[in-house]
Formats: structure tokens, sequence, C-alpha cells
């Protein structure tokens, strides 16, 4: 449908104005020396339009639309939908990351990609640094410390410290002409003046600020049911949580007393974890080395299909980004551009950490537990799959998806490469079966965190005792948590959608519901590739996208 068509292209040039940065993200150079306005009447304005848009898709009629065009429609509709809700809780007023992260992304992201000469990116990035002052200026007028709580502003304040030391120390050696490093170095003290003195400002008002982080569950019910299609509310999600769980840690006693001969595997857990990385160059090689071997089973099965000329970089996490995870992260290559080369961030520890956190830290990505995260992250996990959605899904479904199904594919890669024996240790099957059961303890968590019937110190605890997460982690896991609502149950409620899914193709191919392990490896590259290929939809519409509604 020309109209159709006319209507997407009317929306993304609406969504690349309003955040250039994103924009630039994508691939889209143009945009690469601007940053978006973060005042005020700049969300009002997004806020408006996303209602506006999510109005003009639902008044589409199915009869003017073919059915991949229906499914980029429900996918506009529910992605506006989300943002209408989330823009209720009015999170630009509690989270100072609003204002560093873009500042921190748009920079960072412009070398990663290096799509432009080095002249041309060096011009981009002054620009943007220039625009630092007037953005953190704006988060002083917008924050207000009678909805912003403590925990989230002081997390601000140490992603806005690295930030500053991203573009003082780091951002000039990127470019390799001294003239070059001079601007960058110039224009890279003035921002981060202004971020130190950003960061003061948020240490602070986190003395004073009264806020809270808790979504609520009316808003927690309702993005898990308009945004990503599915049938469960917060409290429904939450007992599957603990299902899962409990089943998970049977499964774990299983293994546990079959290869070790006792039903303690939290401590077969820790023993194991003692046998780690001894520093966290050591770790980010073990990572790259694990990457390659998931590439090269992948190329020798035929899980899936992989597209000619990808690559992915293993590389340390940007110093921003440490103070805000404490788990590896994935940067898929730009949407709108050539380039095929992703980047998988292990996950090192923010500045000023102690030696014995460092090793506490080293400690949650032991030899045992490296491969089920690497299979995450890499093959065929987020690169595989963010590569096929980006070489191959439709233009629209390259701009807007979910977690719920991104975070459900890296959590489904891994039981897809312990089935088909990727696996050959009894620890490393441990390992993924803990990640698993971490991944219920998330939902568990994050819930009730946002229910309000879970403090942060209970979260910490709760993470600590249930999943044989060294405190550290669990620190930053469960600040993450109280940051970003809904996001930690997106990985385990994923994975068993996509589960359920694939049960129903099998059965369309004649095959047993269940039988993924010993399938035919055409039937499940097929099931792969297409899914892959439908984009990060919502499950239910991803769902729809593969297979016929019953």
């Amino acid at each position: 449908m020309a109209d159709f068509d006319q209507l997407i292209d009317e929306f993304l040039r609406q969504e690349f104005e309003d955040s250039p940065v994103s924009a630039s993200g994508l691939g889209l150079t143009e945009f690469d020396d601007r940053l978006d306005d973060l005042s005020a009447e700049a969300f009002d304005r997004r806020q408006a339009r996303s209602a506006d848009w999510g109005r003009r898709f639902g008044a589409v009629p199915d009869d003017d639309l073919a059915p991949e065009e229906r499914i980029d429609r429900d996918l506009a509709v529910a992605m506006m939908a989300g943002r209408s809700i989330m823009a209720e809780w009015m999170p630009w007023r509690r989270d100072p990351v609003a204002y560093s992260g873009p500042i921190a992304n748009g920079l960072f992201g412009l070398f990663l990609h290096r799509l432009r000469p080095e002249p041309e990116l060096v011009d981009a990035a002054v620009a943007r640094l220039g625009q630092a002052s007037r953005a953190l200026e704006q988060g002083r007028a917008n924050l207000d410390p009678k909805l912003a709580h403590p925990l989230i502003l002081r997390r601000g304040r140490d992603a806005a410290r690295g930030t500053a030391r991203y573009v003082r120390e780091m951002l000039p050696t990127e470019a390799g002409i001294e003239r070059n490093r001079a601007r960058l170095a110039d224009a890279g003290a003035d921002a981060a003046r202004a971020l130190d003195d950003w960061a003061a400002y948020l240490d602070e008002m986190s003395r004073v600020a009264t806020g809270s982080w808790q979504l609520g569950e009316e808003r927690y019910t309702r993005l898990l049911r308009e945004r990503e299609a599915l049938p469960y509310d917060a409290r429904s999600l939450r007992d599957r949580g603990r299902t899962e769980y409990d089943r998970l840690t049977a499964e774990m006693r299983d293994l546990t007393r079959s290869a070790w001969g006792t039903d303690e595997w939290n401590a077969v857990l820790e023993r194991s974890n003692e046998d780690h990385p001894a520093t966290e160059e050591e770790m980010r090689r073990t990572y790259a080395a694990w990457t390659a071997k998931a590439r090269q089973f992948l190329v020798e099965t035929g899980l899936v299909t992989i597209p000619e000329g990808e690559s992915c970089d293993v590389l340390p996490s940007p110093p921003f980004q440490r103070p805000l995870l404490g788990v590896a992260s994935y940067m898929s290559p730009p949407a709108f551009a050539p380039s095929l080369l992703g980047h998988f961030f292990v996950p090192f520890a923010p500045e000023g950490a102690s030696a014995a956190e460092i090793q506490k830290r080293l400690a949650a990505n032991s030899f045992g537990h490296i491969p089920t995260t690497t299979v995450h992250e890499a093959y065929p996990g987020h690169h595989w799959h963010l590569v096929v959605r980006k070489t191959r899904a439709r233009r629209l479904r390259r701009v807007l998806g979910t977690p719920y199904f991104n975070e459900g594919w890296g959590l489904y890669a891994e039981r897809l490469m312990r089935e088909r024996g990727f696996f050959t240790e009894p620890i490393q099957e441990l390992n993924h079966l803990k990640a698993t059961l971490f991944r219920a303890a998330r939902i568990v968590v994050d819930t009730s965190l946002h229910l309000g019937e879970m403090s942060y110190e209970e979260a910490v605890t709760f993470m600590v005792e249930k999943t044989a997460t060294p405190e550290p982690t669990a620190r930053a896991e469960v600040g993450r948590y109280c940051w970003w609502p809904t996001q930690a149950s997106a990985y385990l409620t994923g994975c068993l959608e996509i589960l359920r899914i694939r049960d129903r193709y099998l059965t369309s191919r004649g095959l047993p519901a269940g039988s993924a392990a010993t399938a035919p490896v055409a039937v499940m590259r097929e099931f792969h590739d297409r899914l892959a290929e439908s984009g990060s939809l919502p499950l239910g519409l991803a769902e729809k996208a593969l297979l016929p509604q019953p």
C-alpha cells in the first residue's frame, strides 16, 4: 500500500528529527553533529507525537494492508502505546542518564562504527561536545527531587563521572592525527568540566531526593499487555518466574547429583567461581576465544544461516557504561549502514573499584560461566540475530522492537546450544542452567520491586542467596532493575514464548512438540532464520509473522 509506505516514511523522518543520536546510531550520518533536544518542551512534544502516531497507525484498516504490513502497523501501535505508558511516569524527571546518556552514546558510537573519514568524525564529535552543557542544563531544569530516587541519582552521578573520564582522557586517543586529537581534547575538556559539575549536582540532589523508582502494578501490567502483546499481568508474571525458578532448581539438583554426587548446586557453583580469569584482559581474551568456537559450531552444524561478511569484536565495556551494568552487553552494527561488524562488550569494573571487588566481578565470569554468556551475546544470540534483522527485516522493524524478543532470543540461544551439544562439560551445562535460573529470579525481583513489595536491599540479598551471584554484581544488577522497569523480566519471559512458538512450528512440520534436540537441522535452521528476519517484534506479533493463527 503506497499510502502506508508514505505513513512509515513520515513516521521515520519524525523519529530521526526527534532523536538525532538514535538516528546517528542507525547509521544516518547526516545527524552525527547533533544532540537531542532534552528540554521539558521537547519531551512533552515527543509524548504528544507518540500518542498521535499511535492513533494514526491504529486507524489504518486491515483491508488496506497486506499481512506483513498489518504486522508493521501493529508493531507501531504497540511501541507507541509503550511510550505513552512510560511518558505518564515521566522518567525524564527522575533519571539523570536521560541527559548524560545521549552525550556518551552519541560520541562513542561515532568512533566505534567509523562510518565517515576521521576529519568528519572529529567535526561531528566536537559539535556534539559543544552541545553537552546545554543538555546537562536541561537536565538541571527537568529533574525533580520529589520524583527522583537517591539510588537512581547516584547511578546517574557515577555514569556522569565515567562519561567525563571518557571525553577527557579516552576520546582524544580515537584520532590518529595530532591536530584532531588536540581538537577533541579541547572540546572534551570543556564537556568534562560540565559533566563533573553535573555529577556534583546529582550528588547533592541525592541527599535530599524523596522520589521512588517503583513503576507500579498498573503500568507494569499495561506494558506487558499493550506493548509486549503478552497475556500476563505483573503478579501472574511473578508467579511464572517463581514456578520456573523451582523447576530449574530441581533440574540443577539432578545435574549436580549425577555429575558431582551432591544436591548442593550452589556449592558446586561457588567452587567453580574460584576458577576464573586472573585479570580483566584475560577475561576478554577468553570471551573472544569462545566467540570463535560458538561461530564455528554454527558453521559446522548449520543450525542458522550466517550472513556473509559479518564479524563480532570482543572489547572491554565502555567506561561510562561500567557503573550502570555489571554484565556483558552487545552493540549491533548500524541498521542503515553497510557494516556488519558487531561489538560484544565484556564487563570491566568501574573506575575506582578495589582489587577485591574486581576479583569478585571476575568470579562472576568464571571459565565455566563464559561459554553460555558468549552464546547469549554473540552466536547465535544477539550478534547473529541483529545482523540478520539488519540485513533481512522490513524497514520499520530495523528501527522499532522490544527487549522481550531480543533478550528472549539471547536466552533461547543458550538453550538451543545446550540442546544441540555445544556445552561439553557438566559445569558448562550447570552454568547455563544457573544463567536461566538467574533470569527467573530477575522476574521475581523486578516485579516485586516495582509492585513495592521488595526493597533494594532485600532484592540484593535475594539475588546473592538464590542465584549464587557475587554481591557487587548483584548490587549493579538490582540497581539496573530499579532504573529500567520491566526489562529484567524480558529474558526468560521472551525465551519461554519463543519455545512455545517453536513447538507450534515443529508440529506444523509434522514433528512432535519438544523434539528440537533431535529435529532435522534443515527444519531448525528454517525456524531460526525466519524468526530472526521477522525483526524484534512483540512475541504475539512474531508468532503471527511465523505461523497462521489457530
